[in-house]
């Protein structure tokens, strides 16, 4: 029973130790998409990105596509591309274009000024 109490308490002082060296969340998630792939799903709750901001990651002349389901009325623009469309509240837009500029582009409720995604385009 020590023995089991004293693994417990090694495996839980490692994990604090990880998540203290990681510096804690850094609200994103990474989702790649691909031309085989469906879309990516921007879910905004509370005019936030759910689960933290998206990373999109096509290389050059793939498509771009992805979609953003809000509980807030907006403008999605997606920068470098300047894309902008209109998202209800309640409702949901879809992208689906070309990547043929490389770099890294924000995709942002353009009202709020809130970052729900960010989008690499490789080489």
């Amino acid at each position: 029973m020590k023995r089991a109490g004293l693994l417990a308490l090694l495996v839980a002082a490692l994990v604090v130790a990880f998540i203290l060296a990681k510096g804690g969340s850094d609200n994103t998630a990474t989702t790649s998409t691909s031309s085989s792939s469906g879309p990516v799903v921007i879910n905004v709750v509370g005019g936030k990105p759910q689960g933290g901001v998206k990373k999109i990651t096509v290389n050059k002349g793939d498509p771009v596509r992805f979609k953003v389901v809000s509980d807030v009325s907006d403008e999605i623009h997606v920068h470098g591309y300047n894309f902008h469309k209109d998202v209800e509240k309640g409702g949901s837009v879809s992208f689906d274009f070309p990547a043929k500029i490389d770099g890294i582009f924000v995709i942002e409720l353009e009202s709020r000024g809130e970052q729900i995604a960010s989008l690499q385009v490789n080489q």
